[in-house]
């Protein structure tokens, strides 16, 4: 047979994965549809009943589908010869649930279940109340009701006298006619039913195109005409819906996007995702024959708004909680929220523009008093600065004068005192004091000296910038500390109150590093770029909290406040444990601003190179 051919094709490859799948802790579920596979109920199954069943189980799912040809159902060859089919295929494959969707597949069950597999627990979808139930079985029974649907188009069309109800030839299409002619006695008298069955579709498709006023066609099933043409179920309500002259409706959800105005439909999706859940419970280990089988109603109300507005019927007719689908929204249903918000705007912006209004006047006062206050503030500030400049001149002269005195009067008389001690000590070479007060006056002289020298760098005016760094570097060199200085091309030429400025900055600096860094390495890096004259000092030191000391002293206020008398800037970047870095920065057009009476000359020549020096001893 045809089958047993087949079958031996396949079982070597499906006895390997059954192997396989054994060793896994799946669950093996197999289905069995009552329709072929280009059905829309099976392709509608195979996506929603393996992700409903995946998703129970955690993806320990190994899936089996086969269909069952409705129209050689009858055929006993046909059944048995199915039947050897599956169970070639599947030797060795131990299910733990076989489905069955509707009844053909019920039936099959019923009749070979039990010799192809054993007392699996089965799981049923049925359309009728009487059919037989299976043995360790449980399901869930859905009966159509066509009679819903011709209710729905009386309510839609008041005026409705003649329904043409379409069926095929084919064996399935038969018993969809004896179910819906079992269903109509109970329908209004008044109402004319005429059944379209088994016709030729050209014969059909004229008559359904010279329908009497008053009419609508009500498409049930088509797999078979009469002249023994087959057809797809959906294709064939494509055409009923486009040759009919009247509204056409159906029964199942599957067609509500192929013409039809819609009706009382059967929602394939909801039963199978209602079969997928009863089969999760037999999963679980719930025993079938303890489960009920669920009697339900599968049928809800569907249109489509579509072809309501092709036929001219009054949605105001449409039964309440009726869903109506491929509704093309209004501009209010589209714009609703933006409408809304523009009022809510609209609103608020005249309320707003008179507030604004309002305070028009008093923000124009408002931001006149500003600029007064900042004309006011700049002017202050500009005064500070300048007094803040004097202030510092005349601290340099005070110090230039008090150096004066030093140098000129007491470092004098310290000199001749140093001369009359030493003379002393000639004479009476046993004075040990007069040696003793001669060593003490020349350390006075020298400190005297030393401090007449810091008090006003007049070097400044005589070697220049860098010469006098290098001096002030090697003076404050001490035993355990390094201090390197560095210089890169620095103008021959430079203000005087820029060299005082920088020279007074790595003063402070270094005595702060000296006193309190405990630094091992200081560097001093003075630098001409482009624009700028950078002066940076770095030290390794102990470091300190940047923005406390901004109160504790006067060294770093004094260094900014000198910098800003000049135009600078002074940027300062410490932490406790991290050292101490000291940048200085002089824009470029202040370094050009130089006369021959404001203008010092610098030892270091303008070129690019570089030198360095390092004194101290480490």
């Amino acid at each position: 047979m045809h089958w047993m051919v087949v079958a031996i094709i396949t079982v070597a490859e499906l006895m390997l994965a059954s192997t396989a799948h054994a060793q896994l802790d799946h669950k093996q579920v197999l289905v069995l549809y009552s329709t072929r596979r280009d059905a829309q109920f099976a392709a509608v199954g195979e996506n929603e009943l393996p992700r409903v069943l995946d998703a129970g189980l955690a993806r320990n799912l190994d899936y089996y589908s086969e269909f069952i040809d409705i129209t050689r159902f009858p055929d006993r060859a046909y059944r048995e010869g199915f039947r050897d089919f599956l169970q070639v295929k599947y030797q060795g494959v131990r299910f733990d649930l076989v489905i069955a969707m509707q009844n053909v597949a019920v039936e099959f069950v019923n009749d070979f279940g039990r010799s192809l597999f054993g007392d699996v627990p089965v799981v049923f979808l049925t359309n009728t109340a009487g059919i037989r139930r299976p043995s360790n079985s449980t399901g869930v029974r859905h009966e159509r009701n066509y009679a819903a649907t011709l209710e729905l188009i009386r309510r839609l069309q008041p005026d409705i006298r003649n329904v043409f109800i379409v069926t095929g030839a084919g064996a399935a299409d038969k018993e969809y006619e004896n179910e819906i002619r079992r269903q109509l006695p109970p329908i209004d008298l008044r109402l004319n039913v005429t059944l379209l069955s088994g016709l030729p579709t050209k014969q059909l498709e004229d008559g359904l195109s010279k329908l009497p006023p008053h009419s609508a066609v009500y498409h049930v099933l088509v797999t078979e005409d009469g002249a023994g043409n087959k057809f797809h179920p959906l294709e064939y309500v494509d055409r009923v819906a486009a040759a009919a002259n009247a509204p056409t409706y159906c029964w199942v959800d599957s067609a509500i996007d192929h013409g039809i105005v819609g009706g009382s439909l059967y929602s394939q999706s909801d039963a199978i995702s209602r079969v997928g859940q009863l089969a999760l419970r037999v999963l679980a280990g719930e025993a079938p024959d303890s489960i009920p089988v669920a009697a339900l109603n599968l049928n809800r109300n569907e249109l489509d708004w579509r072809q309501l507005r092709r036929w001219s019927i009054d949605e105001a007719r449409i039964p309440k909680g009726t869903l109506v689908r491929f509704r093309d929204p209004s501009i209010w249903d589209k714009y609703r929220s933006y409408i809304l918000g523009a009022l809510a705007i609209l609103l608020t912006q005249t309320a707003l523009i008179t507030t604004l209004l309002i305070q028009r006047k008093r923000r124009q006062r408002t931001e006149a008093e500003l600029r007064v206050h900042q004309r006011e503030l700049s002017r202050s500030y500009e005064r500070n600065r300048q007094l803040g400049a004097r202030l510092l001149r005349a601290q340099e002269t005070e110090r230039s004068r008090i150096a004066g005195e030093l140098h000129d009067d007491i470092c004098q008389r310290m000199l001749l005192l140093t001369i009359e001690l030493d003379q002393m000590g000639r004479r009476d070479r046993d004075d040990t004091p007069a040696a003793e007060a001669l060593i003490v006056a020349q350390d006075i002289s020298k400190s005297l000296h030393e401090l007449s020298h810091r008090l006003h760098p007049t070097r400044l005016r005589m070697i220049g910038l860098v010469s006098a760094l290098d001096q002030l570097c090697a003076e404050l060199s001490r035993a355990g500390i390094v201090i390197v200085f560095t210089h890169d091309a620095i103008p021959s030429m430079l203000p005087s109150d820029v060299m005082l400025c920088l020279f007074r900055v790595v003063q402070e600096a270094l005595q702060n590093a000296i006193k309190y860094s405990q630094a091992r390495d200081v560097s001093v890096d003075l630098r001409n770029g482009r624009d700028k004259l950078t002066l940076t000092i770095i030290d390794n030191g102990v470091g300190f909290d940047v923005d406390t000391a901004w109160g504790n002293g006067v060294g770093l206020v004094s260094m900014i406040e000198r910098l800003d008398a000049i135009g600078g800037s002074l940027q300062i970047d410490s932490r406790p444990g991290a050292g101490t870095r000291v940048t200085a920065s002089v824009p470029g057009d202040v370094l050009h601003d130089t006369d021959e009476s404001a203008a010092y000359v610098s030892s270091a020549p303008a070129t690019t190179s570089s030198s360095s020096t390092v004194v101290g001893t480490p």
